[in-house]
């Protein structure tokens, strides 16, 4: 059971951090300083760093909840599905869930609108990047696990993670830049782009 101690530090971390995403959202990430949302929150640097290693993990850290959310999803998935359709029954599940799993934390709106800010700025955006190079060797090891095949003997869990993962980067990308900022038209996208990987990796292009 969760102590009066713990559910204090938490409210503490929450609080640090929907600020930083706030400040984040409306002046800029390079713009905005440690100070700053520790003034806000009335709180010193020094817990500010007991939550945070810096301003790039806070910035980050929704977008790593949300992933962990996912990851979570695959492991549980029934082991009779086949690698791509328990990723992609994952994803679309998992979203289910997801608007709970962040307002517990901060709002919806704010999440999605932090999307925009990594998308944008060059030094989250290179972050955000290499942390799914890590995700997809993490969902390469389950699929492995799950299949019962070596992972560095046989490429096909690596592959397959590539393939979604190219999806999914694409469908961040074209919702970022698109005017609909909402999870619904994210999940839209997903569904739609995960649907045309058969057909674009098999069939011909060509309409005449």
């Amino acid at each position: 059971m969760e102590t009066l101690r713990e559910r204090k530090k938490q409210r503490t971390r929450d609080a640090l951090l929907r600020t930083a995403l706030e400040l984040f959202t409306t002046q800029g990430y390079e713009q905005t300083t440690v100070d700053e949302i520790t003034e806000a929150v009335d709180v010193s640097q020094r817990t500010f760093f007991r939550y945070f290693a810096g301003k790039e993990e806070a910035a980050l850290a929704m977008g790593d909840l949300a992933v962990a959310h996912f990851v979570q999803a695959v492991r549980e998935r029934p082991a009779h599905e086949p690698p791509m359709q328990a990723l992609r029954r994952s994803v679309l599940e998992s979203w289910d869930t997801l608007n709970d799993v962040i307002e517990a934390v901060v709002p919806v709106e704010l999440y999605l609108r932090m999307y925009r800010v990594v998308e944008s700025t060059p030094v989250l955006l290179a972050a955000h990047l290499r942390k799914s190079v890590e995700i997809e060797e993490t969902l390469a090891r389950i699929l492995a696990e799950r299949e019962r095949v070596d992972v560095d003997a046989d490429p096909r869990p690596r592959l397959a993670v590539a393939v979604f993962g190219g999806v999914m980067r694409l469908t961040e990308r074209q919702w970022s830049a698109g005017e609909n900022l909402d999870l619904d038209t994210m999940r839209t996208l997903t569904v739609s782009y995960l649907e045309q990987v058969g057909p674009a990796l098999s069939e011909s292009w060509r309409t005449h």
